[in-house]
């Protein structure tokens, strides 16, 4: 029984458990804030293509229909 306690003592008093929750809770916001930073330019990208597309079009130089260039 006594070694039971002293277990839990042991466990209660490490502290590498709390620091790998904390790097993953940082882990965790950082791969939020790397995915909102990939949507937040590709929307960026896909809106400059768009006005190149519509640019390229009325320029009478070329055509190009979203997703294809011609």
């Amino acid at each position: 029984m006594n070694s039971v306690v002293n277990i839990a003592n042991r466990f209660h008093q490490d502290e590498s458990g709390a620091a790998m929750v904390e790097y993953t809770v940082l882990l965790g916001i950082i791969t939020v804030a790397v995915i909102a930073i990939i949507v937040g330019v590709g929307g960026w990208v896909t809106g400059r293509w768009t006005g190149l597309c519509g640019n390229l079009n009325t320029s009478g130089v070329g055509t190009c229909v979203s997703g294809k260039g011609t």
